[in-house]
C-alpha cells in the first residue's frame, strides 16, 4: 500500500488529498463529463419505459408498480420481460409528477446528479479497496490510500462506458442499483466499526447492509451481486485469509475440521451464513414474482444463446466478454444496440476473432495466478478485489446463469468498471515504479559507461530508494564501490542483492571479489562456488576463482580453474595469459609455451598472449622466435612500455647489445618509473663502457 501510494505521489498533488476536497473534485469533474446531456430527449428504449410507461401517470395506483415489469406490463404476462425494478419506476414517477409532465430535462439531471454522487461514493469505496479497513479510536474509518482511491475515483467518474448509463434516461436503473449497491458494501464495512476485537461485527449492519442489497435489486436485478462481494471482502480483509492456502489446506482432509473451526471461530461464517440466506431469501422472492418462468427472449436478441452446439455458444459467449473487456480498455466506439447482426456468430475455431478471447483469458489467469500466488499481501488482496469487483456485478449478464435479452450493453458494465478502474490504478502505480527506478538506474548505467563514476552513484541510489529490491542497481553500485576500494558498503550492498535474489549469479561473483579483496577467502571461494552453482557456464567467475587460488597458493586449482574458463569460453585471453604466467613463474616451461601456442592458435591477435610466450620462449633460449613475437606485439601495441623492456632483455640475453640499448631507451622513455628497467639499463651501460675501454 505505501509503495502504491508513494508510486502516485507525482501524480496526485498533496493538496487535493483532504477527504472533502477529494471528493469535490471527482464529483465536480464528473458533473462537467456529462453535463452535456442535459438537454437530450427521450430516446430508444426511454420512450417504452417512460413516454408510454402507464405506471407513471398519476390514475395509476403506487401498489401496480410492484406487480408490473420496468415496462408497465404485468409481471404474470407471458409477454413481459420480467425486468423487475419497481423503485426505478418510483424514481420516475416522482420525476413525472415534480416536473409536470414528459419534460425530459429533469430526468437527465437527476441522472447525471446520480452519476456524480456514486462517482463521489467511489472514493470511499476504493480507500477501503486499497488501503484495507481500519478504524480511529473515534469510530471514524482512516483512508490509508488517499491517492489510489482518489485516482480509482477520477477514472470511474470520467470513463466514457457511462455514457448510457448516464445520457439514457433508462440508464437509471443501473445508476440507482449502483448506488444501492455501494452504500451496501460500504455499511457491511460499518459492521466492523465499534468493536477492536478480530472478527468482531455489529449483525445489525450486516442486517442492513443485506436490506440495501434487497434494495439495489430492486433497482437494477444485478444489484444482488453486492452480496458476493461482501463476502469476498470479509474473506480478504477481515478474515485477512490467503486463497490459495485455503484450498491447499482444504485438500488435505486431516486440516479440514480446523479451518472450519477458525472460520467459526472468527465469527466469518456465522457471517457468510447470513449473506447466503439473505441472497437465497431474495432470489427466492424474486422468482415467486415473475410467476411464470423466465422471459420470452427471442433469437434476434441473443442468437449465441440459439446456437445449437454447445462448442459455438461457449465460443461466443467468450468473445462477448472480450468485446466488453476491450470496451472498458479502449471506449472508443461505442454504441446504444449491439443487436440485429451487429456482431456476427463465431461458428468455427478458424475465425480469427478467437483470438481476442484467447488474448482475455490469457490477460485474465495471469491476473489471477498473481492474485493467488503474489507473496505480496497487498498485491493479492488489491487483485482479488479488483477482479471481484469486475467480475462479480457482470455474472448475471454473463449468460452462464440465465439467457439474457441481448449481445452486448455498455449499461452492464457501470458496476464492473470500478474493477477496472482498481487493477488499471494497481497497474499503472506498479509501471511507474518501475519506469522510475528504470530511468534512473539506465542514466547511472550511461553515466558509469562514460566514465563518470561519481554521478553514476547517485543516481544507482535514488534507483535503490525507490525499488529496494533492485538487485540490478545493487550489484551495478556495488561494482563502481568496489572499483573506488568503498569495500565494506560495496559488500554489504552485494550481500542485500544476494539475499534478495538468492540466484542473481553475477552478484555473488562480485561479492566474491570484494571479499577476496578484504582477505576474506573463504567467503569468497564460497560465493564464487554458489555463482557457479547457479549459471554453470560462468568463465568470468571461474577466472576470478582462478586468481583466489593462485593468490593462495594453490596452483593446481588455479589452473584448473583458469582452464575451465577457457573451455567454456576459448577466447578468454585474460585466463590463457594467467596459465602461461603461471606456469612461466612455477619453472613449467615446456607446458607454459604449450599452453601459450594453443592460446595463439584461438586468438591468434591478442599482443598480450604473444607477450606471454615471447617471455617463455626466451628464457627457454629460443631467442628467433621470442624476438619475431616480441616485434609482432609492439607492432600491435607500440606504447607498451614492458614490451619494449622485456625485448630488451631478450637482446641483452642474446648479445644483440646496440637492440638492447635502442629498446630499453624507448621503454624508459614510455614508462620513465620502470625500476627493472632502469636497473637492467644500467647494467647494460656499464658493460658497453667495459667493452669500449677494452676496444672491443
Amino acid at each position: 500500500m505505501a509503495d502504491l501510494e508513494a508510486n502516485l505521489d507525482h501524480i496526485i498533488p498533496s493538496s487535493v488529498l483532504p477527504p472533502f476536497r477529494a471528493k469535490l473534485v471527482v464529483g465536480f469533474v464528473s458533473l462537467i463529463c456529462f453535463a452535456r446531456s442535459y438537454d437530450g430527449d427521450f430516446v430508444f428504449d426511454d420512450s417504452e419505459a417512460i413516454v408510454n410507461n402507464k405506471d407513471l401517470q398519476a390514475e395509476t395506483p403506487l401498489g401496480d408498480l410492484w406487480y408490473h415489469d420496468f415496462w408497465g406490463s404485468r409481471l404474470s404476462s407471458n409477454t413481459s420481460h420480467k425486468s423487475y425494478r419497481p423503485l426505478t419506476v418510483l424514481t420516475f414517477r416522482i420525476n413525472y409528477c415534480l416536473s409536470g409532465g414528459f419534460y425530459p430535462m429533469s430526468f437527465h439531471v437527476v441522472n447525471i446528479l446520480l452519476h456524480s454522487g456514486i462517482s463521489v461514493l467511489m472514493v470511499d469505496v476504493f480507500s477501503v479497496l486499497f488501503g484495507g479497513l481500519q478504524y480511529s479510536s473515534k469510530g471514524r474509518r482512516l483512508n490509508l490510500a488517499p491517492r489510489s482511491s482518489l485516482l480509482a475515483a477520477l477514472l470511474f467518474a470520467v470513463h466514457p462506458v457511462h455514457t448510457e448509463c448516464v445520457a439514457g434516461v433508462v440508464g437509471r436503473a443501473d445508476l440507482l442499483g449502483a448506488l444501492f449497491f455501494l452504500l451496501s458494501f460500504l455499511g457491511y464495512c460499518k459492521a466492523f466499526r465499534e468493536s477492536n476485537k478480530e472478527g468482531a461485527h455489529s449483525t445489525f449492519w450486516v442486517f442492513l447492509s443485506i436490506l440495501l442489497g434487497a434494495v439495489a435489486m430492486l433497482c437494477k436485478e444485478q444489484g444482488i451481486t453486492v452480496l458476493g462481494l461482501n463476502a469476498v471482502f470479509d474473506i480478504l480483509v477481515i478474515g485477512k485469509l490467503n486463497v490459495l492456502e485455503i484450498v491447499q489446506k482444504v485438500l488435505h482432509k486431516d486440516k479440514l475440521l480446523e479451518n472450519i473451526g477458525m472460520l467459526r471461530n472468527g465469527g466469518l461464517l456465522f457471517r457468510m451464513t447470513l449473506l447466503a440466506l439473505g441472497g437465497a431469501g431474495m432470489l427466492y422472492m424474486r422468482w415467486k414474482i415473475m410467476g411464470t418462468g423466465p422471459p420470452p427472449f427471442t433469437e434476434v436478441d441473443n442468437p449465441a444463446s440459439f446456437a445449437d452446439s454447445m462448442l459455438v455458444r461457449a465460443i461466443n459467449y467468450n468473445y462477448y466478454y472480450s468485446l466488453n473487456a476491450w470496451l472498458l480498455l479502449c471506449p472508443w466506439w461505442l454504441c446504444f444496440d449491439w443487436s440485429m447482426g451487429c456482431i456476427p456468430l463465431i461458428k468455427s475455431v478458424g475465425d480469427w476473432r478467437v483470438i481476442a478471447l484467447a488474448a482475455l483469458w490469457f490477460c485474465l489467469i495471469g491476473l489471477i495466478y498473481q492474485a493467488l500466488c503474489s507473496e505480496d499481501s497487498h498485491k493479492r488482496r488489491v487483485l482479488t478485489l479488483g477482479l471481484g469487483f469486475l467480475i462479480i456485478p457482470f455474472l448475471p449478464a454473463s449468460n452462464l446463469f440465465f439467457r439474457v435479452g441481448f449481445v452486448v450493453a455498455e449499461r452492464v458494465l457501470y458496476l464492473p468498471s470500478a474493477g477496472y478502474c482498481i487493477l488499471l490504478t494497481f497497474g499503472f502505480g506498479a509501471l511507474s515504479k518501475h519506469t522510475k527506478k528504470k530511468v534512473h538506474y539506465n542514466v547511472g548505467k550511461n553515466l558509469a559507461d562514460k566514465g563518470n563514476q561519481t554521478a553514476a552513484i547517485r543516481y544507482y541510489r535514488e534507483a535503490v530508494r525507490l525499488n529496494p529490491k533492485y538487485v540490478h542497481a545493487m550489484n551495478n553500485l556495488g561494482n563502481i564501490l568496489k572499483e573506488r576500494n568503498e569495500l565494506q558498503e560495496a559488500e554489504e550492498l552485494l550481500s542485500l542483492a544476494v539475499q534478495i535474489q538468492p540466484d542473481f549469479a553475477a552478484a555473488w561473483m562480485n561479492l566474491g571479489i570484494v571479499q577476496n579483496s578484504l582477505k576474506r577467502f573463504e567467503a569468497a571461494e564460497r560465493s564464487y562456488r554458489t555463482a557457479i552453482k547457479h549459471r554453470r557456464k560462468y568463465p568470468d567467475c571461474y577466472y576470478n576463482l582462478g586468481r583466489l587460488y593462485a593468490d593462495l597458493n594453490r596452483h593446481v586449482d588455479a589452473l584448473n580453474a583458469w582452464r575451465n574458463a577457457t573451455v567454456l569460453k576459448p577466447e578468454h585471453s585474460l585466463a590463457w595469459n594467467n596459465m602461461i604466467i603461471l606456469l612461466d613463474n612455477t619453472g613449467n616451461l615446456a607446458q607454459a609455451e604449450a599452453v601459450g601456442r594453443e592460446a595463439l592458435e584461438l586468438i591468434p591477435n591478442d599482443h598480450s598472449l604473444m607477450f606471454s610466450l615471447a617471455n617463455v620462449l626466451g628464457k627457454s633460449q629460443k631467442y628467433k622466435e621470442s624476438e619475431a613475437l616480441f616485434l609482432k606485439a609492439i607492432k600491435a601495441h607500440p606504447n607498451a612500455a614492458s614490451y619494449h623492456g622485456n625485448l630488451a632483455v631478450l637482446y641483452h640475453r642474446w648479445g644483440h647489445l646496440d637492440l638492447a640499448k635502442k629498446h630499453y631507451e624507448i621503454s624508459l622513455q614510455l614508462d620513465p618509473t620502470a625500476s627493472g628497467t632502469k636497473e637492467n639499463y644500467g647494467l647494460l651501460r656499464r658493460k658497453l663502457e667495459q667493452m669500449q675501454k677494452k676496444g672491443v
